[in-house]
């Protein structure tokens, strides 16, 4: 008979979104005149910009002629020079060097951020910040690195709370060095960017101690004050502890789209093994690439028309999270993120559990946001909203929060 990987069974209950989508379509399906307005799950609406879509159309009559047709992408790390090297370049931008086969295209920074486990024992101890983007949580326990569930906690994980006694950054753990740590700047949930020295500090301690950092970058083009860094490789350091995780899917509007890269420095190895070596020898096995008219599309928002048409994206954004920042601190809730992140972090009024001020925001507002609690123990008492909603749904969505407070 067939085993199963018991790993699953000890996950609690479903994954948090689904666990949201659920709630919302029961709601709806009581209350069908009710308009819905979601700030919740992370997912943009604005459309994509006039030079990536004029390039997937190109890419797609490719496709339709003998001569430019495109089938397995056989070039380095599954991904086509032209974007490689765009990405590459990039990093100029920010004074980082980087070489093109060090970059790994993808479909998804989710993807990768859990997939990057293959390349790791499972003995290995894992180090999540509190509150966390759950995919860190629930991929090392498909994968058997984080012990068993006691109904708050996961028994093998280190938990790096984020709180405002420390500006929503991890302090160094105390006791044994965990072996793989997951960073995540600009933050999902919490909104809070790290400064160059609050990284030096982990990439000094990852370097002492031979951990890796897995370094979540997926925000990074909402970055607005100066002083913050766009890639952990502006630390010095960094390309001997550091894997980096990006994706367009926020900064270009690909969440339907679906396109992503990771980075990993061939100075980086462990017990004599090069990472990057590792993870190509992955990608080659489980992956084929992303098709061929979204790497043509990707390269697009490299483009100086690219760059500018994407950048009016991210300020519509930005627009957004200052109306939703500015509307709910003046009716007197406490409100962090915002600035150089889509995301705003709430604190909920009177100690209300994140569940019951998210079940009031549904049923009385009409608005669907996301529980803390369902990022970890640390995000009890907090809600998370985003700011990718449209910029008229946003106000009314302020209006309605506010008259139910």
């Amino acid at each position: 008979m067939a085993r199963i990987n018991q790993n699953f069974l000890k996950l609690s209950g479903g994954y948090l979104f689904p666990e949201i989508g659920r709630r919302v379509r029961a709601f709806s399906a009581q209350n069908p005149p009710k308009k819905l307005i979601r700030l919740g799950i992370g997912d943009v609406t604005q459309p994509l910009a006039p030079a990536v879509v004029e390039a997937m159309v190109k890419a797609s009559r490719e496709m339709g002629e003998k001569e430019t047709f495109r089938g397995y992408c056989e070039e380095t790390c599954c991904a086509y020079d032209f974007l490689r090297f765009a990405i590459r370049d990039s990093y100029k931008d920010w004074g980082v060097d980087i070489a093109d086969d060090e970059i790994f295209v993808s479909d998804g920074a989710k993807s990768d951020c859990g997939s990057i486990g293959d390349i790791f024992s499972v003995d290995n101890v894992v180090a999540i910040c509190d509150p966390v983007y759950p995919v860190y949580v629930d991929t090392n326990a498909m994968a058997g690195r984080a012990g068993e569930y006691n109904g708050e906690k996961w028994t093998r994980l280190v938990y790096l709370p984020c709180t405002e006694e420390n500006g929503f950054f991890p302090e160094l753990p105390e006791g044994q060095a965990p072996d793989l740590i997951y960073l995540c700047s600009p933050n999902n949930p919490t909104g809070a960017a790290a400064t160059k020295e609050q990284l030096k500090v982990w990439v000094d301690y990852a370097n002492a101690h031979g951990s890796v950092i897995l370094f979540d970058s997926a925000y990074e083009a909402f970055i607005s004050q100066p002083g913050i860094p766009h890639s952990i490789f502006e630390v010095a350091g960094a390309k001997t502890c550091a894997i980096e995780f990006r994706s367009f899917s926020k900064s270009a509007g690909f969440t339907g789209t679906r396109c992503a890269y990771t980075v990993i420095p061939k100075e980086l190895e462990r017990e004599g093994a090069s990472l990057n070596a590792l993870w190509s020898r992955r990608q080659g096995t489980k992956f084929n690439g992303v098709p061929y008219v979204v790497q043509r599309a990707a390269e697009a928002v490299f483009t100086p028309e690219g760059k500018a048409q994407t950048r009016v994206a991210i300020d519509y954004y930005l627009n957004n999270a200052k109306v939703i920042k500015e509307g709910l601190t003046a009716a007197g809730l406490t409100v962090y993120g915002g600035v150089n992140a889509p995301y705003l972090w709430v604190r909920t009024p009177g100690e209300l559990p994140s569940w019951d001020f998210f079940d009031l925001l549904l049923t009385k507002a009409c608005v669907v946001t996301t529980p803390g609690a369902g990022f970890g123990p640390s995000g009890e008492g907090y809600i998370r909203v985003t700011a990718f909603g449209d910029a008229d749904a946003t106000v009314e969505a302020v209006e309605r929060i506010v008259s139910v407070i």
